[in-house]
């Protein structure tokens, strides 16, 4: 009540304030820009200290006394013009300049409304405006990087790191703390590996901008720990653009490589081998332990389905082209689109030791030296439409993205502990595809023409695949490329993973209220979200099996499947399916969501966001135990709770140049789909990942404090900390097995987590060391943290932890990342700009140990790379970038603290080395 009171005194105060002031409005442009809008530019009233910055399109408004002033507009790198105004009481005034390089001359343009937001000088200053604590990178920034895609773009931005086929690091904390919208809207994964889709599959062209909130404010969802990237698609402007690359990296390119005999063709090379390594229609939509005939196998699988072809690899390659038109209509409306596709491929090779301990053991369960190929390919495409008034955006976006990874693996060594037989081969041939098709529609209407009232709705609607058709495995001792085969036991087996999002509705209503002396110095937000998740899995297994007691026989690994085929046409073997009756489960999710958001200004130093935000969600897995008939009811598991998320951010303004922050919040995280699933995801080797149905969901309580100091528009530094508190954190942990072999991975909840750390960053000019240095720039940032996980181990079930306490299962406790820019000009038209990027992150807990085996920890990891940049004309770019130039070792290690007495020389599990990456692209826009 008291809280209602003082919220509306404040507002008649502002109201009954304002009655008699004047209003100066107006829109800036960027002349050099083909007058795109100018947004955060700097408006002043000289002589006071009334002013305020444009906003994203470009727009200002000032409500001041009557009386006569002088107008100041500003910009980094632009001219700066003043303009005599005179207000009158209750009248407006409408003042709308176009801002060019130093130099021009400034002249009156028709007001546009194209946001032009993805330069580094714009949303630096939108993150000194911002009242929560968020950090952004636009395309312009990427370009200059040479970032090919949005996974890499945001290792750019403090606190985050990428670990190679795991996604997003942020803060330290893995994947599963981390959450994607996309303009806005909640967005699934493809995959039921990842909490979010692997953003290396976005490339550039489909982003204008990257926005990373480490706080909670209510408007977002309350599903994160480590930080909610938002992805806004581009705003179009007249550009038609081709680019070409090339690519080699060492090791990799130009090099022998196995490729399955199917991808060694126009469309495996093209990504298109789904529909020929779909499940064969002979074995139907329920498993019934069908034995395939001859002529059923070989019109299921085809003559060559085990072949690989030994070859050599070419270079990595990529296309990409991007089209967008804007159409100004009457009124100062206007119409644009925009379209793009990209294309590329990847070859890459990875080889090194691969090797398990088995819980309670002191010896290797598994010691294998591993060699990987993997062939990848990328499509991506994007149209948009926008249609924009002044008073109303309407937006349509649609996007999709495929992936594939034609893989062959050769693991030599021994299994099960048998270290007397060191030359067992197991090949897996494995063809993945995931598939992301994203439809949105969102936009905002003012509802009043002064734009204090306003909404904004949006809704999308997904469709995802993730798909291991065919996965097949062939088990023997080798001698060179000659494998001796034995029918029976795991020696000939096939996968079958197919896991559809079947539907993913995502929706947003927002009603927003304005109010205070200054048209945007004060906002009511009161909102609704809403995301539908309907996701099935199938996982079906097939074996070769042997009718008669058949002799071991000698082939050649590669074509093998002559010898199989043959053997299947005399009877002698057989395939049939072998799935068990948990081979499908089905996952609904609904998750509902209001909240109520007030920003508010206290005089001119304090900024105020506090607003709550209710989820109400609805969990329900269907599912089967291995030992269930195919036909029998469903086991069900659900979860209903409602989660009350309140949040308080408050920025204190020390000047005009720095900033105080302080947040408080409360979110929680969901598991990923393959934790929580019960499925249990097997290897040839004999390890597995399988799901618990019994996870909860994390509680976190987050607490940030910072300072931020902006000595010119070009420059920051910032040093903050943060604790959290999360209660049942989810961690990957060893499951101890019965017998010896097949070490398996699962998912728990601890009791509880406590975090904290500081974080600190800079973008610096380094002509504040010497003159000389004025082309040179340098970014750089780094987090420090310490993590504490309590133990309870009367609670722990199976997992049998080795100690009370540890730290948190996935974090780094320190990372690095920077970047040394210098820009030169050879001559009017030949620009030139030189980025030395570096990145680095300290060792974390990959898995947890118990049964006395130690943690297994993922290695401290650095990256160099360097890029060159060239626009030698206006229609000309070139890229030259080098990757990974250190080329360290990836490695995966068993801890030293194990309490068995281990007798393996090594305690590395995994190692290999990446290789050095070099790229040319060329772009030319039309």
């Amino acid at each position: 009540m008291k809280f209602k009171l003082l919220f509306f005194t404040l507002l008649l105060t502002a109201v009954s304030f304002s009655q008699n002031k004047g209003t100066i409005t107006g829109t800036l442009t960027d002349k050099d820009d083909n007058n795109q809008s100018l947004p955060f530019a700097n408006v002043l009233l000289k002589g006071t200290s009334i002013g305020t910055n444009t906003d994203i399109d470009g727009k200002y408004t000032l409500k001041v006394l009557p009386g006569s002033y002088t107008l100041q507009f500003s910009f980094v790198g632009y001219e700066s013009v003043e303009i005599p105004v005179t207000v009158i009481a209750n009248e407006t005034i409408t003042v709308s300049k176009a801002l060019g390089s130093a130099g021009y001359k400034l002249e009156d343009v028709v007001v546009r409304s194209t946001v032009s937001r993805e330069k580094e000088t714009a949303l630096l200053l939108d993150q000194k405006q911002a009242v929560v604590i968020k950090q952004s990178i636009g395309s312009q920034e990427m370009a200059r990087k040479g970032v090919s895609d949005v996974e890499e773009g945001l290792t750019k931005i403090t606190g985050i790191t990428k670990v190679d086929g795991r996604g997003l690091f942020i803060r330290g904390l893995e994947d599963r703390y981390n959450n994607l919208l996309i303009n806005d809207l909640q967005s699934p994964s493809n995959s039921p590996f990842k909490k979010i889709i692997p953003l290396d599959l976005f490339p550039t062209d489909v982003v204008g901008v990257l926005n990373v909130y480490k706080t909670f404010n209510p408007n977002i969802s309350g599903d994160f720990a480590g930080a909610t990237v938002n992805i806004e698609t581009p705003q179009p402007k007249n550009i038609t653009k081709l680019n070409i690359g090339f690519g080699y990296t060492t090791n990799n390119n130009l090099e022998a490589f196995l490729l399955a005999d199917d991808a060694n063709s126009t469309k495996g090379t093209l990504g298109m081998l789904g529909n020929d390594r779909a499940l064969p229609s002979a074995f139907g939509a329920v498993p019934n332990g069908v034995e395939l005939s001859p002529s059923e196998y070989e019109n299921g699988f085809g003559k060559k389905s085990w072949d690989v072809n030994n070859t050599k690899s070419p270079l990595n390659s990529s296309i990409g082209f991007l089209h967008a038109q804007k159409f100004n209509l009457k009124n100062e409306s206007n119409i644009s689109y925009i379209m793009s596709f990209n294309f590329d491929n990847k070859y890459s090779y990875r080889e090194g030791v691969d090797r398990t301990f088995n819980l309670g053991q002191s010896n290797y369960d598994n010691n294998l030296y591993n060699k990987q190929y993997s062939y990848q390919t990328t499509f991506s495409g994007l149209a948009g439409l926008k249609y924009k008034t002044n008073r109303f955006n309407l937006n349509f976006n649609t996007f999709l993205i495929k992936a594939t990874d034609s893989k062959i693996q050769d693991q030599i060594g021994y299994v099960n502990s048998g270290a007397n037989i060191t030359d067992n081969l197991i090949r897996m041939n494995q063809y993945e595809e995931s598939k992301y098709w994203n439809t949105q529609l969102f936009g905002d209407y003012k509802l009043t023409e002064d734009g204090k009232h306003s909404l904004k709705a949006g809704g999308s609607y997904v469709k995802t695949s993730f798909q291991q058709p065919d996965r097949k495995f062939i088990t023997g001792r080798v001698n060179n490329d000659q494998i001796e085969m034995i029918y029976g036991g795991n020696n000939l087996n096939r996968q079958y993973l197919d896991v559809k999002g079947n539907f993913y509705y995502s929706s947003l209503l927002e009603y927003n209220l304005k109010f205070g002396d200054q048209e945007e110095s004060n906002l009511l937000s009161i909102g609704y979200n809403s995301s539908l998740n309907d996701m099935q899995s199938t996982y079906r297994f097939f074996s070769g099996k042997s009718r008669t007691n058949t002799q071991p026989y000698n082939a050649n690994v590669n074509t093998i499947s002559e010898n199989i085929n043959q053997d299947i046409n005399n009877g002698i073997v057989y395939v049939k399916e072998e799935s068990n009756g948990d081979y499908k489960v089905k996952l609904n999710q609904f998750v509902n969501a209001g909240y109520f958001n007030l920003f508010m200004n206290f005089g001119e130093k304090w900024d105020l966001n506090a607003g709550i935000r209710a989820e109400s969600s609805t969990r329900e897995i269907k599912y089967r135990e291995q030992g269930d008939p195919f036909g029998s009811a469903y086991r069900k598991k659900t979860d209903d709770k409602l989660d009350i998320l309140p949040s308080v951010n408050a920025k204190r303004i020390l000047n005009d140049n720095s900033n105080l922050r302080l947040s408080l919040a409360k979110t929680i995280t969901r598991p990923v789909a393959v934790e929580l699933l019960p499925i249990n995801y097997i290897n040839a080797d004999g390890t597995s990942e399988s799901g618990n149905k019994d996870l909860k969901d994390s509680e976190n309580y987050n607490v940030d404090f910072k300072y931020e100091l902006f000595p010119n528009n070009k420059e920051m530094f910032a040093v903050g900390v943060f604790g959290k508190m999360i209660n049942n954190p989810i961690e990957r942990v060893f499951k101890p097995t019965a017998n010896s072999g097949g070490q398996i991975t699962t998912f728990k909840n601890s009791e509880q987590a406590v975090i904290y750390g500081a974080e600190i960053e800079m973008l610096l000019q380094l002509s504040r060391i010497n003159e000389s240095l004025s082309n040179f720039s340098l970014g750089f940032n780094t987090s420090l943290m310490s993590t504490d996980v309590k133990i309870d181990l009367k609670k722990q079930g199976n997992e049998l932890e080795n100690s009370t306490n540890r730290k948190l299962q996935g974090a780094s406790s320190w990372l690095i990342n920077s970047d040394l820019k210098y820009d030169f000009i050879l001559n009017k038209d030949w620009k030139n700009s030189m980025t030395l990027v570096y990145n680095v992150y300290g060792d974390r807990i990959f898995a947890v140990g118990s049964s006395g085996i130690d943690h297994i920890y993922e290695k401290s990891f650095s990256k160099l790379d360097f890029v060159w940049t060239n626009s030698i004309s206006k229609s000309i770019e070139l890229k030259f970038g080098i990757d990974n130039i250190l080329n360290p070792s990836y490695k995966k290690e068993l801890g030293s603290k194990s309490t068995l007495n281990i007798t393996e020389d090594s305690l590395i599990l995994r190692e290999f080395k990446k290789g050095v990456g070099f790229s040319f692209n060329i772009g030319y826009t039309f």
